[in-house]
């Protein structure tokens, strides 16, 4: 087999590492330590999201393919790609069950820390993409009320359009309507959760400014998982009073991150949602089969990587708790969020040292959705 192609791997993209060799020189570098010297006679990079990928970076190499083994694009210069005719992908919705699992997981921890009755509450969903769709459908089995917010996915079912066309990760929009989105301050007005789920762009950076902060429900609940720079983190901060809560898993400056704003978060993660063992095979699997795809590796496109079986659910449901706290033992079993909070409250300093070491937790089990649906309450 040949090796006339040469790629440059994040050395901490998992699973990988052995699948490629058979069909090319590969390399293996710390995501933030790949500059120009590494990549200079370089054909690929397959990367995360600590590579920024811009004419800096690329313009003295022969790049033509570029995957990254996450769902953002931000720290790639798109535009500067398609200039140069640089192929790039991304791995759009790899993770989405696993920010799933954070926000609700997040959810139920704060009504039990805080004695809340979630019965009834709306929760507003900005950015109704892979992950807010997959959340708004589970939020509504649980008895939420949903209002999503997603001015591109509105527009496109507007003009007759489909956002996604239907695969593996992507999320099934067929029975929507352009009715079904809001404007963003009708939603976060009306919401008692919201849930942000935002690609990180020209039009959404910063786009959580104080006047629309202040917009926010009275004692509303505040969930960003998505990027960090959507959201002003001083004015955030400034309307914490205003707030019932606080959960923040994505930062501005990360690693290194506003101490103010994680000693008064409720729930403060660094950059873990998306960390399940499932997304990262998916991701894993995506850019392989995009890599055989691009330079003609047959054997390849089909690569996959089986999922270890799923762990028994063992928390022992009782009858005389109720639904809320059910929930937050069941979800808290497969993913402990306080104890990570408590890890970075500690440690801030370590935030990238946490997350590089973070343990990837396994998705809610089809066992535990079926153990969710026999003992949510009955229309």
């Amino acid at each position: 087999m040949s090796k006339g192609i040469k790629v440059i791997v994040d050395d901490d993209i998992p699973f990988i590492k052995g699948i490629l060799e058979p069909y090319a020189t590969v390399y293996y570098c710390k995501g933030e330590k790949i500059g120009t010297y590494e990549i200079r006679d370089a054909d690929a990079l397959i990367i995360r999201t600590r590579t920024k990928c811009d004419a800096s970076l690329l313009k003295e190499s022969n790049i033509k393919f570029i995957a990254s083994a996450t769902i953002g694009s931000d720290h790639v210069d798109l535009d500067y790609c398609r200039e140069k005719e640089i192929f790039f992908t991304n791995s759009a919705g790899c993770n989405a069950w696993g920010v799933v699992q954070y926000v609700l997981t997040a959810i139920f921890s704060i009504a039990h820390i805080k004695g809340l009755n979630l019965a009834g509450k709306t929760i507003g969903i900005i950015g109704a993409g892979n992950v807010g769709e997959r959340l708004a459908r589970v939020s509504e089995s649980l008895g939420f009320r949903v209002l999503r917010c997603d001015p591109p996915v509105k527009k496109l079912l507007e003009s007759g359009g489909t956002f996604f066309d239907p695969g593996r990760f992507t999320v099934d929009r067929s029975s929507l309507t352009p009715e079904h989105f809001l404007e963003i301050e009708e939603v976060i007005i009306k919401a008692d959760i919201i849930s942000l789920h935002i690609p990180l762009n020209q039009s959404t950076r910063a786009l959580f400014n104080k006047k629309l902060i202040s917009k926010i429900k009275e004692d509303a609940i505040f969930i960003n998982s998505s990027r960090g720079e959507v959201v002003d983190e001083s004015a955030l901060i400034d309307a914490r009073q205003r707030l019932s809560a606080i959960v923040i898993d994505v930062w501005n400056n990360e690693p290194d991150i506003s101490r103010q704003l994680v000693n008064i978060s409720d729930i403060a993660t660094p950059h873990i949602a998306g960390y399940s063992l499932e997304g990262k095979i998916n991701a894993t699997v995506m850019v392989v089969n995009k890599f055989a795809e691009f330079f003609g590796l047959k054997d390849l496109i089909s690569f996959t990587i089986d999922y270890p079986s799923p762990q028994p659910v063992r928390t022992i449901i009782e009858s005389g708790n109720s639904f809320d706290y059910n929930l937050f033992l069941l979800l808290n079993e497969s993913f402990p969020i306080l104890d990570e909070d408590r890890k970075l409250k500690e440690n801030p300093q370590s935030f990238e040292q946490i997350r590089s070491s973070y343990v990837y937790r396994r998705e809610m089990s089809q066992e535990l959705f079926r153990i969710i649906d026999n003992i949510k309450p009955k229309k």
